[in-house]
């Protein structure tokens, strides 16, 4: 072989790994926006458990929302719908709340647990999850009543469609 022919095979060497580099570098970003865009997205759209009314009461296992934390849910009302979360407190009591409050409701944005805290998501304002049902007005998530009956934690239909505006309903 010639200088001139290796020279080119070695171009053409380097050409093709370059290629396979550039192929694996597009397919490594290719997953990083797809896990990113599942991870707002799809987290986003399971947030809210749907639940469906049976003779006008929503109901809720208890030991499902006995860990302290958090959970969301939805109510449909037409094409949108009505959301809300309960968590159980450090002593004990179990809480409901609309995922929206009087000052920030039109952001449509609710709250996130941090801790022992709900926190707004469009101010970040801090409520302390012993006060919620206790506090309401201004940024404090609004109080949706709720009872415990036998193992189920049971809010009425009609309590969760009275807060409807809260989500432009």
């Amino acid at each position: 072989m010639s200088d001139r022919q290796d020279k080119r095979t070695q171009f053409e060497e380097k050409k093709s790994g370059s290629r396979g580099k550039l192929l694996a570098l597009v397919l490594v970003a290719a997953v990083v926006v797809v896990a990113v865009g599942w991870s707002f997205l799809g987290t986003s759209a399971m947030k809210y458990q749907q639940l469906k009314p049976n003779h006008g009461m929503l109901s809720i296992p208890v030991a499902g929302v006995s860990d302290g934390q958090a959970h969301f849910f939805s109510l449909a009302s037409g094409k949108s719908s009505i959301d809300f979360f309960v968590l159980k407190d450090k002593s004990g009591v179990l809480r409901a709340a609309f995922d929206a409050c009087d000052v920030c409701y039109k952001a449509k944005k609710g709250y996130r647990q941090e801790g022992d805290f709900m926190v707004c998501n469009n101010c970040n304002m801090k409520f302390r999850s012993d006060r919620i049902n206790d506090i309401s007005g201004g940024c404090n998530p609004a109080p949706l009543n709720r009872t415990v009956e036998g193992a189920h934690l049971v809010v009425a239909e009609s309590d969760v469609k009275a807060g409807a505006w809260y989500f432009g309903l």
